[in-house]
């Protein structure tokens, strides 16, 4: 069956890096746009990150513009989101999504919980 599955979150530091984990099966991985979208109790579920499978194009939220990289490796099947710089406000539950390239075919993880708080 198809699986996202993200590790990687857990309790920061501000200022300090995490780096999130997206390992996906039961589908063909390297036919999927990837993204990472976090949500916070209250607001909207937010698009931090996507990667295309050609890897060269990406996009981020202004939010995280130079502290956020996503990344892929199609022979893990895992897309990663390295989070450098970490706020309180990064606060939230990180989910990684797969999107078909063509067809309107699409996967969710369950999401990652990342705090950053002193």
């Amino acid at each position: 069956q198809v699986q996202l599955v993200e590790s990687g979150g857990g309790l920061v530091q501000p200022g300090g890096s995490l780096r999130l984990s997206c390992v996906a099966s039961g589908f063909t991985f390297a036919h999927y746009r990837m993204s990472w979208y976090r949500q916070v109790p209250g607001k909207e579920r937010e698009l931090v990150a996507a990667i295309a499978v050609s890897i060269v194009s990406t996009n981020y939220a202004d939010s995280v513009k130079g502290r956020f990289s996503i990344s892929r490796d199609n022979a893990k099947n895992t897309v990663y989101l390295q989070m450098n710089s970490l706020k309180p406000e990064d606060t939230a539950v990180y989910t990684c999504k797969a999107d078909h390239r063509f067809l309107p075919v699409d996967y969710w993880g369950q999401g990652t919980q990342v705090t950053v708080s002193s």
